[in-house]
């Protein structure tokens, strides 16, 4: 199979959404999509980019994206945060997944970054085997933390 892995340029941002909505519903939070097109277009390709994103391009169009961000780690520096690696499901398997890697290593070794850190969740084993495969550390004993935008709220009128 033949692609291209690219930077992601604003008119990919409606592909980008729909894998993002893909993931979702592989999550099964079909519903928890809140971005869109919009915030997307103003948050990576504004006055101050939030993130960077590659796109995986086939000849069926954009199937597959890896979404990062900059990170500064207290113990160790400079790193960037993999907020998702996407690849639509037709495509899986195709090698994709790992070019998307690839690319997002290359990106942070460029940077000088001292990590590379994502998520995965406990039940994604296809997921977590890839990570292993590729040489990640898979850490069991941390427990991701949140404040969603209404705990933000509720954490604000707490403050007064």
């Amino acid at each position: 199979m033949e692609f291209t892995i690219r930077d992601a340029r604003p008119d990919d941002m409606e592909h980008v959404l729909a894998l993002i909505q893909q993931l979702a519903d592989f999550e099964k939070e079909p519903h928890a999509v809140e971005v869109t097109k919009q915030d997307l277009l103003k948050h990576g390709f504004g006055e101050k980019p939030m993130f960077h994103c590659f796109v995986a391009e086939t000849q069926e169009g954009i199937s597959g994206i890896a979404l990062v961000y900059p990170r500064y780690s207290t113990w160790k520096g400079p790193a960037i945060h993999l907020e998702d690696l996407i690849v639509s499901e037709s495509m899986r398997g195709s090698g994709l997944g790992t070019a998307l890697l690839d690319e997002v290593v290359r990106y942070g070794h460029s940077l000088g970054v001292k990590r590379i850190c994502w998520e995965v969740l406990d039940w994604n084993e296809p997921a977590i085997e890839f990570y292993k495969k590729k040489g990640a550390n898979v850490l069991r004993d941390w427990d991701v933390v949140h404040l969603d935008e209404k705990g933000i709220k509720n954490y604000m009128e707490s403050l007064n």
